[in-house]
């Protein structure tokens, strides 16, 4: 007992041993085929994202840039066109002209009839920095502007464009100045800029939810409203100023993280001959949405595509060992086959010389039977008692030795026999010879053999225990069929049609599965249990048969019957 459990523990640990190992290579094959399927799919997706973002990124840079430099171009000329416009009325009109006040408000007038309300109004101031001469919504005549840091710089210079300051009037607003002379002495004609449209053309630069623009002075003041949501600390734009970095078109991109720590793109470009700075700002987020919206679509799909991927690798790896399981398994029963094959082959040696040891001592019992016969036969025995029944066991011990002696002479003939020598043959003999063979085994069996086998069939050319193999092997297949069945029948006729003979071995037995019909002739394909069948009998008789010109079927139906039937030519080439 204790033998025996070993044996069931042993037989468990190879078994889990073998699951192990399936496990093993299917996790495997699980991680081979992911790595293989993801490695290029992740290198040839960054390649093209990083190309695609790189280019994305110019292309958003360059639009920013275009939309700067047009802005900044729109600003100068608006700036230049409200300096010629000054610039054309003090050319025009004499200082004696302009002095007086009436005159000046005609030209006020006729500015904003042509420009709206761009000029607030216009003023007159001599040297001493004093407004003799005002036009406008606002009581500044004789304000003085000596100590004015617009009118300082305004003197020193002939055309001039001041920072946006709030003045007298409490307001953001700028001047434009022109200087003009009368003699030695210098007279200016300044205009006032409406803030609020100056201030429009700026705000006009909006793209997204967080981009926009703004104009700074030299000292970091802005000289436009900012957009609340922007403003950064003043010494990033300090900085933009002091370096004064730009590229060959005037326009300089940079990316950098502001206060909170979000990282925003600056552009900025110098107006007003470098005393203005124009600067747009946006959020990159806001600026690459789009961009992030791609890479949130490509993510979904790379990641569709990569449980795709998965699935299909859980599922070919599942698959792929689940053959690998069948092919090790059905090489272990070919394996076995082979064995048992290796078995039967020495038994029939076996049996052979037994056979042999067998047939000797027969032979003595016959000869001595018959000199035992001789000796009843001289007159000291004829009175016998006995004498007939002493014949009588005579008679049937020579006719039972005799018939040993022939079924081994057959047995010894089949097992002798092996080559495959072509040599000419009567079928029906050899029919003939394969059922004695098998009469006593089909006895047992409770099966009754039936040959109806057509007389003076033409001899074949063939090997002799080629043949026998193939009869014995469909009679020993039907045999095994019907075996424990309660007995049956086989059916064995031989005719000649169309100069081919015809051969049918047909049973009543069990049948055969539709399923199995299509391998049946497979090498080491059998349906008995293991030790029981090698699975190399039929595919031994396909090849013999094939090799001979002819053909072999099989006909069967499930709990009526199988039917082989061969067909071997009557001239073999």
């Amino acid at each position: 007992m204790a033998r025996i459990r070993w044996g069931k523990s042993d037989m468990n640990q190879d078994k889990s041993l073998k699951n192990n190992y399936y496990q093993s290579l299917t996790r495997k094959l699980i991680f081979t085929v992911i790595v293989v399927s993801f490695a290029p799919m992740i290198l040839v997706s960054g390649v093209i994202f990083n190309q695609f973002r790189e280019s994305y990124k110019e292309k958003v840079y360059a639009h920013l840039g275009v939309l700067v430099k047009k802005h900044k171009n729109n600003i100068d000329t608006f700036l230049n066109e409200k300096m010629n416009d000054i610039r054309f009325l003090a050319k025009t009109s004499s200082f004696e002209e302009l002095s007086d006040e009436s005159f000046l408000q005609n030209r006020l007038v006729a500015l904003q009839q042509e420009y709206d309300t761009v000029f607030e109004d216009l003023g007159v101031i001599n040297d001493e920095g004093v407004q003799i001469a005002y036009a406008g919504p606002f009581d500044l005549t004789n304000a003085q502007y000596l100590e004015a840091d617009w009118f300082k710089k305004s003197i020193k210079t002939q055309y001039f464009i001041s920072n946006v300051f709030l003045g007298l009037r409490g307001l953001p607003h700028f001047i434009v100045a022109i200087r003009q002379s009368i003699g030695e002495k210098y007279w200016i004609l300044r205009a006032t800029i409406d803030f609020a449209a100056f201030n429009n053309i700026v705000e006009n630069i909006r793209i997204g939810k967080t981009g926009s623009a703004f104009i700074l002075n030299r000292e970091g003041e802005f000289q436009t409203k900012p957009h609340i949501l922007i403003i950064t600390h003043k010494e990033t734009y300090l900085d933009f100023i002091k370096k004064g970095t730009r590229t060959q078109n005037g326009i300089n991109i940079i990316e950098k993280k502001d206060g909170p720590g979000k990282k925003t793109i600056y552009v900025s470009a110098f107006l007003k001959n470098g005393d203005w700075l124009m600067v747009y700002q946006q959020h990159t987020a806001d600026a690459f949405s789009d961009l992030r919206r791609t890479q949130n679509i490509a993510a979904i799909i790379f990641l569709i595509g990569g449980l795709a991927i998965i699935t299909m690798a859980i599922l070919l790896s599942k698959r792929m060992v689940s053959r690998i399981a069948t092919a090790d398994h059905e090489k272990g029963i070919m394996s076995q086959q082979v064995i048992e094959t290796g078995k039967l082959a020495t038994v029939g040696e076996l049996a052979a010389g037994i056979a042999h040891e067998i047939n000797n001592p027969v032979a003595i019992m016959v000869e001595e039977a018959g000199w035992i016969q001789d000796l009843l036969e001289e007159e000291e025995f004829q009175e016998t008692e006995n004498l007939d029944e002493l014949e009588r066991a005579l008679k049937q011990i020579n006719i039972q030795g005799k018939r040993c002696k022939e079924i081994t002479h057959k047995l010894l003939s089949f097992a002798r026999k092996t080559d495959s020598r072509v040599q000419v043959v009567q079928v029906n003999e050899l029919i003939e010879d394969a059922v004695g063979l098998s009469e006593q085994r089909a006895k047992y069996s409770k099966v009754v053999i039936n040959t109806n086998l057509e007389k003076n069939l033409p001899f074949i050319q063939a090997s002799q225990t080629e043949m026998q193999q193939v009869f014995l092997n469909l009679i020993n297949n039907a045999l095994d069929a019907m075996d424990g069945k309660g007995g049956g029948t086989i059916d064995i006729t031989s005719r000649l049609e169309d100069n081919n003979i015809i051969i049918n071995f047909a049973d009543n037995g069990p049948g055969i599965h539709r399923y199995n019909l299509a391998r049946i002739f497979d090498p080491f394909f059998t349906t008995k249990p293991v030790g029981r069948g090698t699975g190399l009998g039929l595919s031994i008789c396909y090849g013999i048969i094939k090799k001979m010109g002819g053909e072999i079927n099989v006909q069967s139906v499930i709990d009526m019957g199988t039917t082989f039937s061969i067909r071997i030519p009557k001239d073999q080439d």
